[in-house]
């Protein structure tokens, strides 16, 4: 295995983490947990993936960066678009963080983050 499919394997599950999380948040906890009194299970569970989202985010920056410079990737105007929603989910995460009751911002964060995926499969390929 060479350094940069272990870069590329990294920056995977990183965005995995990520993704994934928000789809058994959105899935499984909020179901599961509605109703509950206090919300206190879904406040943990979303203050623990926080804390995770917030390594995969370093992940993601440092393992993008790495590959995009080696494989000479900056023109690219996929990788542009890509980078440019990537700054807008985190200032939505930021935004969120400020406002947990905002649901929308919870499916706009999601939507965002799957088009971030589907253009890595481009810029990728």
């Amino acid at each position: 295995m060479s350094l940069w499919n272990f870069a590329r394997w990294l920056h995977l599950l990183a965005m995995a983490f990520f993704v994934g999380g928000q789809l058994m948040l959105a899935a499984i906890v909020v179901p599961a947990v509605r109703g509950v009194a206090e919300n206190q299970p879904m406040r943990q569970a979303a203050r623990r993936f926080g804390y995770g989202s917030l390594a995969a985010f370093a992940v993601l920056i440092a393992t993008g960066s790495a590959m995009a410079t080696h494989e000479h990737k900056w023109h690219s105007s996929t990788l542009q678009v890509k980078l440019g929603l990537f700054v807008l989910v985190a200032v939505l995460i930021g935004l969120h963080m400020r406002r947990p009751t905002w649901h929308v911002l919870d499916a706009a964060i999601f939507l965002i983050s799957l088009a971030i995926v589907w253009l890595g499969i481009v810029v990728a390929g």
